[in-house]
């Protein structure tokens, strides 16, 4: 059985997992959250990071010719680079003006960065890193790959976020990343520039890698490694809003510089979409109503919040599920060209009653996540359902796949 006539069989990789590595210090970034979050010796020791640091990974920033000959020696045709914003930028480009419109609801509705902007930010860039990116693009686009091009997989430049002062001063100093509509405008500046100097070689664009994963293990799971780690559900909440604007306003921005279209075949000169980890939510107990109304909560939070938001103009504060008046925003919706859909494996979690939660926020049962499943499992053992598990602890859950893509249908976007 063969694929059919233009399936994509590709790779993808994040900037800062793999550029960095080369023993002379060339291509060293240290100007991102992450950098200064892995080298901090108080997460080093407590153990939310592994010590493990990008300056001895696989420098992709210099060896990337021989990278795209191995992926070609697969087989494959599509590949999935991520820019790194704080390369492109590595100091503010606060004081650049652009004009910003708000919606009724002081949401931002459009953000205008004009020919003026651009040159300006054009004076701001690092000049050697936008060409380094342009030949990687090349490089790979001569050896005959589909080319898509991330601009954020999870960091973010010092200059947006200091992960070390939000952390320690409990979020009240910073700058404190996607905590400030300040990063928004910034991030839809960063996405303007780059669709103005890439689009003739790029058609594919995707604004984020998994964003929930940021939100979500930033200010919820402390102990996940992501920064701040700080556990503040008001953080996340606002952290997931500011992320659907953000890539609302990204989408239009990329689609208004980027207008000549790079291959003959494609279906638009700026083809916009988001790159999303689906994650099946399951109750312990399927007679349980408890852990059956967790799940939904789950559900509706980490798999839908975003993708509603971004297609139907949703933005589901509450994560009930239930639209409520004044939820759905016009400048939020048709943001979505396709959707790259990643899957790991599942959620399985119990419901607890929590007084203050049901008062407040209307919570009925706050999910827990059940130890050894999914995510939780020890590494090459076997999960509490007796399903194997990978090197990393997590749970080998095939039919996940099948209902995560079912769970997405309703989104009527092509799935990558």
């Amino acid at each position: 059985m063969g694929f059919p006539k233009g399936f994509l069989w590709g790779v993808s990789a994040s900037g800062f997992q793999c550029e960095m590595g080369d023993p002379s210090g060339d291509g060293l970034d240290p100007n991102t959250d992450w950098f200064a979050w892995v080298h901090d010796e108080r997460n080093i020791k407590s153990g939310v990071v592994s010590g493990d640091l990008p300056e001895n990974g696989v420098a992709y920033w210099k060896l990337y010719r021989q990278d795209h000959t191995l992926a070609r020696k697969l087989g494959l045709n599509a590949y999935r680079i991520g820019v790194e914003w704080s390369r492109i930028f590595p100091k503010s480009t606060v004081d650049v003006s652009v004009e910003v419109e708000r919606a009724s609801d002081g949401g931002v509705a459009w953000v205008n960065v004009d020919s003026k902007a651009i040159e300006k930010l054009g004076e701001r860039a690092c000049v050697a890193a936008l060409k380094r990116y342009r030949a990687i693009i090349e490089d790979l686009r001569e050896r005959g790959f589909k080319v898509i091009v991330c601009l954020n997989h999870f960091t973010l430049p010092l200059w947006i976020h200091n992960p070390i002062v939000a952390r320690d001063t409990g979020l009240k100093r910073g700058p404190r990343g996607w905590l400030e509509e300040t990063a928004i405008i910034e991030f839809v500046k960063y996405a303007a520039f780059m669709a103005h100097n890439l689009g003739d070689i790029v058609d594919m664009w995707a604004t984020f890698n998994e964003p929930m994963a940021v939100a979500e293990a930033g200010y919820m799971f402390p102990q996940s490694g992501f920064p701040p780690s700080v556990n503040s559900f008001k953080a996340f909440k606002w952290t997931a809003s500011n992320m659907a604007v953000a890539h609302a306003r990204a989408y239009d921005a990329i689609k208004t510089h980027d207008t000549v279209k790079a291959d003959a075949d494609s279906s638009s000169p700026a083809y916009v979409g988001l790159i999303h980890n689906v994650i099946p939510a399951e109750p312990l107990n399927e007679d349980s109503s408890l852990d059956i109304e967790a799940a939904s909560f789950m559900d509706n939070m980490h798999n839908h919040f975003l993708p509603r938001a971004i297609v139907r103009g949703w933005l589901d504060k509450n994560f009930k599920g239930v639209e409520k008046k004044g939820e759905v925003k016009d400048y939020l919706k048709h943001r979505l060209d396709w959707l790259g859909l990643n899957y790991y494996t599942r959620f399985v979690v119990k419901g607890r009653v929590n007084l203050l939660a049901k008062i407040f926020a209307g919570i009925k049962a706050v999910p827990e996540i059940v130890p050894n499943y999914g995510f939780t499992c020890q590494p090459n053992s076997k999960s509490a359902d007796g399903r194997p598990s990978s090197d990393m602890g997590w749970e080998v859950y095939a039919e996940g796949l099948i209902k995560a893509l079912k769970s997405m249908a309703y989104m009527r976007s092509p799935f990558m």
